[in-house]
């Protein structure tokens, strides 16, 4: 029995013996069970940080949407103003060169008025001239004048 392999193996048993004698198992046990609960509680905590960051990451992805949403109705919005402003712009250049031509048409026919006005005061001073020019020539004296003035009178009140 000099066989130190033989020792060694007896001094193992031996030493387990004691080991399990004095709870190095149930030591050994108990730290691992407590080493598995807080690996345990460490899973339980990144599971419950995973579910609150998804939800996170649901809310921001609802809010982007709804942002997307309120920003194309905004275009959508600024796009139908736009275009109602370009409608009401053409109908009141519509309507400001139909009353800028009114005007023009008006004063137009006002000038025509006025001309023809002046032609006949012109024609009518010219005839007085004329018949002045002719009488004084045919009826000389007091009876010339007498006609003449006549003639003018009933000449103005006819054209006025």
């Amino acid at each position: 029995m000099n066989n130190p392999t033989f020792w060694v193996l007896i001094a193992t048993a031996i030493f387990v013996g004691l080991a399990i004698y004095m709870g190095a198992a149930k030591a050994v046990t108990a730290a691992l069970d407590k080493r598995g609960e807080m690996i345990a509680a460490e899973l339980a905590e990144a599971r419950r940080l995973r579910e609150e960051a998804a939800a996170i990451l649901a809310a921001y992805e609802a809010k982007r949407k709804a942002a997307e949403a309120e920003a194309e109705a905004i275009v959508t919005a600024a796009r139908e103003d736009a275009e109602r402003l370009a409608k009401d712009s053409e109908a009141k250049l519509a309507d400001f060169v139909t009353r800028r031509t009114k005007s023009a048409e008006d004063k137009i026919a006002q000038a025509e008025v006025q001309a023809e006005a002046e032609v006949r005061a012109a024609a009518a001073e010219a005839a007085t001239r004329a018949a002045e020019t002719i009488l004084r020539n045919q009826v000389g004296g007091k009876t010339g004048e007498t006609l003449f003035a006549a003639g003018l009178k009933e000449i103005k009140t006819k054209l006025n």
